[in-house]
């Protein structure tokens, strides 16, 4: 009798022992969001009084290419107040980037051996740039060739004064779509050395790649040729990076 009630304290109490690893994790992973979500409010709480003047600023490569006569619009009651107040809360969150994935890796460091300690956390920071670098191409490079062909291609008679909401989702979404597809060398990289794809054995596969990269700008940017090639040629270079530090990386046979 006292046996099996032994044997049944020391499961239970190996149950506890189970359960407490998990709660610990549980908890560390809500105080982190949480320290993610403080940290973009405290950077939003900041800009939010230069919400207007961001969007000047985002809206200037448009702006800049409209005819004398003409200027951006709202079309809503609320647009010139929540416009910029979502402009300025993506912004906020794009500025904690860095802060987020530092968080992300203090969060899964403990579980990584010492040689992936040391290949994360430059991807990490890759990722960062790479991201910025994607959302600059795009407001820099991609954003005045846009513009200029959209606002020069109007029918005779026609006046061109774009709203204000609608452009925002229009740039947000080439952000998103640029800042992602800047991160092709970073997936690259990570399953080369993962073991899941040979870099060779992708380099072979470069035509097929190519025509990928223009059905994915296709899929990814608004229905114009311009954006869609510009998107187009950075992934498949990226692509080409990623093979190149993928042989760097890929585990030795």
């Amino acid at each position: 009798m006292s046996k099996s009630n032994s044997s049944e304290t020391t499961e239970e109490q190996q149950e506890a022992l189970d359960r407490q690893p998990f709660m610990a994790h549980l908890i560390e992973f809500r105080d982190r969001v949480l320290r993610i979500f403080i940290s973009i409010l405290v950077i939003f709480a900041g800009l939010f009084s230069f919400s207007q003047d961001l969007y000047l600023y985002v809206s200037e490569p448009i702006r800049e290419f409209l005819p004398e006569s003409s200027t951006m619009i709202a079309t809503e009651v609320a647009s010139p107040f929540l416009t910029p107040f979502k402009l300025t809360l993506v912004l906020s969150m794009f500025a904690a980037m860095p802060y987020i994935l530092y968080q992300i890796w203090a969060f899964v460091a403990p579980g990584l051996y010492q040689r992936e300690k040391k290949i994360v956390l430059p991807l990490f920071f890759s990722s960062v740039f790479l991201f910025y670098g994607g959302m600059a191409f795009a407001y820099y490079v991609v954003f005045p060739l846009v513009f200029m062909f959209f606002t020069s291609i109007a029918p005779e008679g026609i006046s061109v004064m774009p709203d204000i909401r609608s452009y925002l989702d229009f740039v947000l979404k080439l952000f998103f779509a640029f800042g992602l597809s800047f991160e092709i060398p970073i997936a690259v990289v990570i399953l080369s050395w993962m073991g899941v794809v040979e870099p060779d054995n992708l380099a072979k596969k470069r035509p097929y790649v190519f025509v990928l990269c223009f059905v994915l700008g296709m899929l990814l940017t608004p229905p114009d040729i311009i954006s869609q090639t510009l998107l187009a040629i950075p992934m498949w270079l990226l692509f080409e990076i990623g093979i190149l530090f993928g042989r760097l990386v890929k585990p030795a046979d």
